[in-house]
Formats: C-alpha cells, structure tokens, sequence
C-alpha cells in the first residue's frame, strides 16, 4: 500500500485517477493535484472514493513542487502534466526522495522539439538517491515499447525493422479538433520528421510519407510517417534494429484544416504583439479549440496501436509480428468520461505505477519502459481495459 501524487488533471490525468481508485490495495491514498485545485475537487467528487485528496501546485516551479511532496510524502508522482514541466518535477523528486513516473518526454517551451537527452542526463542522479524514474509510460511512448520488449523476450532473437503503427478511426463530430493537448499536439506534427535506418537518422520534411496501412476491425487508413519519442529509445536498447519507423493516421480534413492554421502563422510557438500584450499563437488557438477532455460524450469508433515488426524468430527463420490493442472510443467514455486517446495513455500510466508500487519494476535511476520485465505490465494492462492481441507470419504492409 502507497501514496501518489498524481500532477495533472486533464483528460489522462482523469483516466489514470478513475484507474488508481479502483485498486485500493494498491494506491491507498491518492493526491490530485494542478495549477487550478478546482478541477482536482471535481474529480475527486465525480470518482467519490475517501482515500483522495486534492492540493494545488505550479508544476513550472520546483520551489512548489517541493513543498508539495513535503506536505504529502508520497512513494511516487505520475506525472501526467505538460511535458515542458518534466524537469522542475524530476528536480523537486530528488529534493525529497520520491520516485517518478511519466508519460512523455521533456520539450522546451521555446523550440518544437523533444528527445530524452535531457532526462537521461539525470540518470546518475537518481542512481545515487536510490530512487527509481520510469519515462514514456503512456501507450505510445509506453506500450508500443513494452510489447517491444515483449516480442524481443517471446519472439525474436534479432528484431530488424520496427514500424508502430498508430490509426485513431474515431468521429468527435468536430469540424477541427485535437485529441490531446493542442498546443503538444500541433507542435509534434507540424515539425520535420524523423526515422532509424542503418545507424542513422533519417530526416523528413513534415508528413512527407504516407501510405494506406490496414488496421484491424478498421480498414484501410492513410498512414502518415512522423517521429515520435520512444524511437529514440528503443533502437539504442535494441541494437539489431535496421530500421524503425512510426505511423499515425490522420483525416484529409484534419489536414486541411492544419495546413491553413500553418498558413496563416497560428502554429507559431514565439511571441506576438497583440494590442500591447505578449501572446503565443498557438497558446491563444489552444484556448479556443474544443477541449480534449470534451470530446468524448458523442465520439464514436476506436483507436488501433501496434507494433509490427520483423526479423529472425526464436528458430532462427525469418518472423514477421503484429501486436495490437483496439480501443473503443464509447466505451472508454462509459467508464472514465474520457475518449480512448486519453484512456490508451491513462491506463498504462496507472500500470507502470502499479509495476513499481509492487516492486516489479523497481530499478534505481532512469529507465525507459522497454528496460524492464514486460510480463506483468502486459498481463495488467489487458486486465484493466486494454486487451491486446497478436498477429504472427501474416504480411505486415511496411
């Protein structure tokens, strides 16, 4: 039995708390907390258990972080905050010996990029504090890299080319909206892409790749190549990757609708005088875009998010390997009030805590996920709303 502190209530945060609630045996005091203490009291009244508990902390400001953590004390934070707030949290972490958990990689405020160097360079930190730092534990970074592991332990004894593969095939009935934070959201895509082949990086322009990928009880899908975090990772803990490649599927009329935004300058991330005040434009589109966290009352369809990969099996002949979760968006709704982008990243988190908390995954300093045991976590995400299922020798489109 433990206490975490849970920093952020947005549409994840939401998910992971609904989650944590459910296993009292496990998380036996829970501490919501943001920037506004509000939003974390209408949660902790919508879920209605006793053993929650809300606080307000700028998680911009480690002075305040701290302070929480002493008020508290709690074994570990989930931090399902912005990513930009990842190091002021990781600080005030080894201030007052609490473990840490995440969903996505640091970024600056000022430059649309991101990659783990920064979290790493903690490493030797937490080493020497004892304490333990799990990153990208949401599905993608998170379970795309566990069933990585998964399929290096079960399946392969060389993995060769890794494509995840990330296919939304829901309707919000919104004309333009994103499925998480905006401001992150439009930032990742609208940046040059990346992949690995053959040591290297390769980069792209913006969505320059694209190709019809079919995905399971969907269809066919337009599948843009874009990078994503846990590439970063995985090829460096999985030497004998050739190639490694991530795909996500977006609409024409998303698209179109990005494309204008590009256009008319409000994708920019530095300040503009409006009026005699310093604005960010995308900050004031965020503000004006429907809320993520809204979106899932009439959102109809699934997400699909898999690894598909390919090399030598365990026999030494040539493997190929799909595995998958298909997520309902109704369904994710029905029982946390939250669509399944934010449900596929919420449960995770709640169950790399879980890992740690039980001591499963629990190693002094950081780690990506694919850098533990991925059998227990697997067994706990199917049991907690996220079954998965695998594909074996069939063609793999890619």
């Amino acid at each position: 039995m433990a206490k975490v502190i849970i920093i952020g209530v947005g549409g994840v945060g939401t998910v992971v708390a609904h989650k944590c609630a459910r296993h009292p045996e496990i998380f036996n005091e829970i501490v919501l907390a943001s920037r506004t203490e509000a939003k974390c009291e209408a949660l902790a009244r919508a879920i209605g258990k006793p053993n929650i508990s809300t606080d307000r902390v700028d998680a911009d400001n480690v002075d305040e972080i701290v302070a929480l953590f002493k008020r508290h004390n709690p074994d570990l934070v989930i931090n399902v905050a912005l990513p930009y707030q990842d190091l002021a949290i990781m600080e005030a972490c080894l201030v007052c010996g609490v473990n840490y958990l995440d969903t996505a990689n640091y970024e600056p405020k000022d430059v649309a990029h991101f990659e783990y160097s920064w979290q790493w360079a903690f490493r030797e930190r937490f080493e020497q504090a004892g304490l333990t730092a799990i990153l990208g534990c949401g599905f993608d970074p998170g379970v795309s890299g566990v069933f990585t592991a998964y399929a290096a332990k079960h399946w392969f004894s060389e993995m060769e080319y890794l494509d995840i593969v990330d296919c939304n095939a829901g309707n919000h009935g919104k004309a333009f909206a994103t499925n998480f934070n905006p401001e992150i959201n439009i930032r990742e895509i609208t940046q040059n892409g990346r992949y690995w082949q053959d040591g290297e990086w390769v980069v792209t322009k913006p969505l320059e790749f694209h190709r019809s990928l079919t995905y399971p009880n969907i269809g066919p899908r337009e599948s843009y190549l874009l990078y994503h975090e846990e590439l970063e990772s995985l090829v460096k803990n999985y030497p004998t990757i050739k190639r490694a490649r991530f795909w996500m599927t977006f609409g024409q009329e998303y698209l179109t609708h990005l494309r204008v935004i590009q256009d008319i300058g409000m994708a920019r991330i530095d300040e503009v005088d409006y009026n005699g005040n310093k604005i960010v434009p995308l900050q004031f589109l965020k503000a004006v875009l429907p809320n993520p966290q809204d979106l899932g009352e009439n959102y109809t369809g699934e997400t699909s998010i898999g690894c598909r990969i390919s090399g030598k099996g365990k026999d030494g002949k040539p493997l190929t390997y799909y595995i998958y979760n298909n997520c309902s968006h109704h369904d994710a709704y029905l029982e946390t009030g939250m669509q399944a982008v934010s449900y596929t990243t919420g449960v995770p988190a709640m169950c790399g805590a879980m890992m740690f908390l039980t001591g499963k995954w629990n190693k002094p300093g950081v780690h990506n996920v694919e850098e533990f045991d991925p059998d227990p976590f697997m067994a706990a995400i199917a049991e907690n709303g996220l079954p998965w299922h695998e594909i074996v020798n069939e063609d793999l489109e890619l």
